[in-house]
């Protein structure tokens, strides 16, 4: 099993910044894919950034030029820099982690963006 953290939410205006961090612990050798997802009021959850084992980044439209994924495997943890926000980036932003056929979720962080 694993467990999630996810962290580094807050309250920022716009064309500002924020990195979100997620820990994972547990059976973290069967994860294969990390991403963040997130979901805003009156919404579906919604991909906003992957990346694989190997390094492979994926991004929503959205938000590619203005957000990054890293990971740093050692440490167990995935960050997601996020840059030139938007209020429309306002929304709780979740980690996730998928491998053996299983998905993590963490508890969520909320980001709220200021117009």
């Amino acid at each position: 099993q694993v467990q999630l953290v996810d962290s580094g939410g807050g309250l920022v205006q716009a064309g500002g910044s924020l990195r979100l961090s997620c820990a994972a612990s547990g059976s973290t050798f069967s994860i294969n894919v990390m991403g963040w997802y997130r979901q805003a009021p009156g919404k579906q959850r919604e991909l906003v950034a992957t990346i694989t084992s190997g390094g492979y980044t994926n991004y929503a439209d959205s938000v590619k030029g203005r957000f990054t994924i890293s990971s740093v495997i050692a440490k167990n943890t995935v960050y997601l820099q996020m840059n030139s926000l938007k209020s429309e980036d306002t929304a709780v932003y979740y980690c996730s982690g998928l491998g053996g056929g299983l998905r993590s979720w963490g508890q969520g962080t909320q980001v709220t963006v200021s117009s």
